[in-house]
């Protein structure tokens, strides 16, 4: 199977910008020499003195946010990834088998690192056979 490269290749770019455009609007970069730590921020809202609820609200959005940007981060950092693969011909290659990943599970997810037979492997989730 020839893999079209430029076709993943696009798609994991666009995925990028997305993911860092949604880390921008609840987030910022901790370190400049690695832009790829993020910290959430919390919700802008009235600097004056709020009620306890408006206190409780802020807090419990800036907890989501908190999750969000390690999900995107993690998101981020395996379209990365999948990008310097595609750079070092190393793309599309199960990193367990070594076999070549499917092109209907490439399709799904451009970043995907491994096989169907091994997909939840790097979870620790045994093989169904």
């Amino acid at each position: 199977m020839k893999k079209d490269l430029s076709h993943y290749a696009q798609a994991l770019e666009a995925e990028r910008t997305k993911l860092i455009g949604e880390l921008n609007t609840i987030g910022v970069v901790t370190n400049a020499k690695n832009p790829d730590e993020w910290q959430a921020v919390p919700t802008e809202g009235e600097h004056d003195l709020p009620d306890a609820n408006e206190v409780a609200d802020r807090i419990e959005s800036y907890e989501e946010n908190i999750a969000l940007v390690s999900e995107l981060e993690t998101r981020l950092r395996e379209v990365d990834c999948a990008l310097k693969c595609i750079k070092e011909g190393m793309y599309g290659n199960c990193e367990i088998c070594k076999s070549i990943i499917e092109a209907d599970r490439l399709d799904a997810n451009p970043a995907a690192r491994t096989c169907k037979a091994h997909m939840n492997a790097r979870l620790g989730i045994p093989a169904i056979i």
